[in-house]
């Protein structure tokens, strides 16, 4: 089969997404099937070899320029690639070039009219580029706040659309008023241009179908995969290690998992413990961490907290294995969970709130228990309870690496993705 999935990079950040749609691409390629990997914005970043394409599409800069700027919507092709570059981006990224809803509202709207938007210019390049190309089977695009694309590519290409749905609705609720609702207005508009969307979870397949007014006949799901290379279990830590691995912000709840750390302490529980943190942090984010920081340090818990920054793959698998448990109590309604299948392949038990996706993934493999969500006494409960019965803990994590190898191989995440295309193609 020939695809073309499109991935949005995300700067200098490890975006869950982005590597869902590498370890996706990487796989079918693995398979025999001829698979392009088109970058937008930025080049992507992933902790697995990079299949995207070197050419980035709809660069960041220009899109930004076009936004702010009129004289560059008319800008010719070759001076626009001399900061389209993938080094430049690179730069750009690396300087801390937001990825913060709040300041990008406009631009977000304006990519969700299309070609009616200030980007038209970087859509007519990305076409033509395509039609350049020999036919694809199907064509996919990451997430419905790029279905500003869908016509064009459904008219230029003549090729179904699939469109996976893949946790945006943080995005859009993190946007200002009125650039929220227009942008959901948007993309319910554009939404018919989309011939199916693929959901990452049942839960997600549900939300999205109610908060976009979907159409359910349209909707179908194919849950998250990981790749098992270097992953796999390892006898348990010596000393009680609590882990969080996932970006450093407040919806994915490290405060609350440092409280209830800080509330087992106070009362005299995990004596000769530790609470490790591992993720991406974002500028706007580091008051949050020192936040969290201070209230361990005035608690007298300072040397038993540590932030080890943004992990390489080696780097992750190691902190991974050195955990007694995993909790990323997040308030978000997380609709993936990578983070937790990357745990439990690593034979680490996890402690997650009862909601979004986390009930599929924890009831599916077995590898964790579940408490209730934004109940600090609940979390708390569930990290003691593993911490005073080690052979349940041991017997969970032991399930949790069976459970997602049975159930979330990377392979057949591809299998359930391309008999969709499959589907789509031959209609």
């Amino acid at each position: 089969m020939r695809v073309l999935s499109i991935t949005a990079g995300a700067g200098d950040m490890y975006c869950g997404s982005c590597l869902r749609d590498n370890a996706l691409a990487a796989e079918l390629q693995r398979q025999g099937h001829d698979v392009t990997l088109l970058p937008l914005y930025t080049p992507t970043r992933t902790d697995e070899p990079n299949v995207s394409g070197s050419r980035v599409f709809l660069g960041g800069i220009s899109v930004y320029l076009e936004q702010h700027v009129p004289l560059f919507r008319r800008t010719p092709a070759l001076l626009d690639r001399l900061w389209d570059s993938a080094a430049v981006l690179r730069l750009a990224t690396g300087r801390g070039v937001t990825t913060d809803p709040k300041d990008l509202g406009e631009l977000t709207v304006s990519m969700l009219r299309g070609e009616e938007g200030f980007q038209k210019k970087e859509i007519v390049k990305l076409v033509g580029h395509l039609k350049a190309q020999r036919p694809y089977d199907v064509v996919s695009l990451p997430n419905s706040i790029l279905l500003g694309l869908a016509p064009a590519l459904k008219r230029e290409l003549r090729r179904p659309i699939s469109c996976t749905l893949q946790g945006e609705d943080l995005f859009l609720e993190g946007l200002l008023e009125p650039y929220r609702s227009e942008a959901k207005d948007l993309i319910r508009r554009q939404a018919p241009a989309a011939d199916v969307f693929v959901a990452v979870s049942d839960y997600y397949a549900g939300f999205m179908r109610r908060y976009l007014d979907l159409p359910i006949e349209k909707i179908r799901v194919a849950p998250l995969g990981i790749s098992a290379f270097g992953l796999g279990p390892s006898p348990a830590p010596e000393r009680f290690t609590v882990g969080y691995f996932a970006r450093v912000a407040p919806e994915k709840g490290l405060h609350l998992l440092a409280e209830a750390y800080r509330r087992l302490r106070g009362e005299g529980h995990l004596a000769g413990a530790r609470l490790e943190a591992a993720g991406y942090l974002a500028p706007e984010h580091r008051r949050y961490l020192a936040g969290i920081e201070a209230r361990m340090r005035e608690a007298g818990l300072g040397a038993e907290f540590h932030y080890r920054g943004t992990l390489e793959r080696v780097e992750k698998i190691a902190f991974l294995r050195g955990l007694s448990l995993l909790s990323v109590p997040s308030p978000y309604v997380e609709p993936k969970g990578l983070y937790l299948l990357e745990a439990m392949a690593c034979g680490v038990p996890v402690v997650q709130p009862r909601h979004g996706a986390f009930p599929e993934l924890v009831e599916r493999t077995g590898g964790g228990v579940l408490f209730e969500p934004g109940d600090i006494g609940s979390l708390a409960d569930a990290i003691l309870a593993l911490q005073r019965d080690p052979t349940r803990a041991a017997e969970m994590g032991r399930r949790g690496a069976e459970g997602v190898a049975r159930h979330f191989g990377v392979s057949l995440m591809a299998e359930r993705v391309l008999e969709i295309w499959q589907g789509l193609a031959a209609a």
